[in-house]
């Protein structure tokens, strides 16, 4: 074949392939069109076919471009780094524990009419153990304890759980403590508002119970607002907490009943008697912003009431200090204060 031929074969096929690519890009240059809103006014005498202009493809990658090049998630092949909150689930509470802390998140409890009235356990054959489900490096210690200067504070006090020695015993785990300030405190205005909460069982059915501590901040001399707890144990293992809350679900008993809400702060240090319990109210919201934690999200606002408007929230001194000396025993371990709640 001569180059004469071949030239005109190519120039043939040229004009082939560009008349192609004309009807190619014309057509979806249309379907652009049809598919597009258009700025002209069809409604006008003047209007004429819409015209699109078309906007350049995407440029195409391939498939190996598209992946990323590392894979942070790959971490997880040696372990999941955390945060864990251990969460334990025992006869007579239900808490989850602070790894950082070493102190609870928060404990949870149930108590009614009928479990109070029971009496099958006896604090005299409990005694305080370090809680073995938390990994040893984790662990809050009995040794951390010794001569602190703090008590080991119940969470879920021994009292509400003497239906049974088991229920008690689960209330002595370390998982359910915290330092918390004896004289003034823990053996005083604290008990007493545990004392409070038991009383509720004569007017409500059922009360639930969470527990646990806050470390909020305080102004300090140069006006900034910082946040600074002591640390008990050698080596250092125990945070003490600056304060603790109760949240409080009164419940009426009746199925999508009301439940008469109540949330106290009251700070880790010694408290007069003299002090009104109302003192220390405050919202379920402020006690969730300070804590991190959602405690009613589920609980419908109609169905919600407030606590101290529907009951005279007070403490009884002389009553629990009757009780105190009832259940006082023979000290356990005399080494360390063993509040009687």
């Amino acid at each position: 074949m001569s180059k004469t031929s071949l030239a005109l074969i190519a120039a043939a096929s040229a004009a082939t392939g560009a008349a192609a690519t004309a009807v190619f890009y014309s057509s979806r240059n249309e379907r652009k069109v049809i598919h597009e809103p258009s700025a002209i006014n069809r409604d006008s005498p003047n209007a004429t076919s819409p015209y699109t202009p078309s906007l350049p493809d995407a440029p195409i990658r391939s498939a190996k471009e598209l992946l990323p090049p590392v894979n942070p998630s790959g971490l997880f092949q040696y372990g999941f780094p955390g945060p864990v909150n251990d969460l334990s689930a025992q006869v007579s509470l239900t808490s989850s524990y602070n790894r950082t802390t070493r102190n609870p998140n928060w404990v949870a409890e149930h108590i009614t009419p009928a479990s109070l009235a029971l009496n099958n356990g006896d604090r005299r054959h409990s005694y305080f153990v370090e809680d073995a489900s938390i990994p040893e490096k984790f662990r809050a210690k009995l040794k951390d304890y010794f001569r602190s200067g703090y008590d080991r504070g119940h969470q879920v006090p021994a009292a509400d759980a003497k239906w049974s020695q088991n229920a008690m015993d689960a209330t002595f785990t370390l998982s359910n403590m915290c330092p918390q300030v004896g004289d003034g405190f823990n053996r005083d205005y604290w008990a007493h508002l545990e004392d409070f909460c038991r009383r509720l069982t004569n007017t409500y059915p059922s009360v639930r119970i969470v527990t646990g501590p806050l470390y909020l901040p305080r102004r300090d001399q140069d006006g900034k607002w910082k946040v600074s707890y002591e640390i008990i144990g050698n080596p250092p293992n125990v945070a003490v907490p600056t304060h603790f809350y109760k949240v409080i679900f009164a419940e009426d008993g009746k199925t999508g009943g009301n439940v008469a809400l109540g949330a106290f702060v009251l700070p880790n240090a010694e408290i007069s008697n003299d002090k009104p319990l109302g003192d220390f109210e405050v919202p379920v919201e402020a006690v969730e912003r300070a804590s991190g934690l959602e405690f009613a999200e589920k609980l419908p606002v109609q169905r919600r009431k407030r606590l101290c408007t529907e009951i005279n929230c007070s403490i009884f001194v002389r009553d629990y200090a009757d009780r105190h000396k009832n259940l006082q025993g023979p000290p356990v371990r005399p080494a360390l204060p063993g509040p009687a709640k």
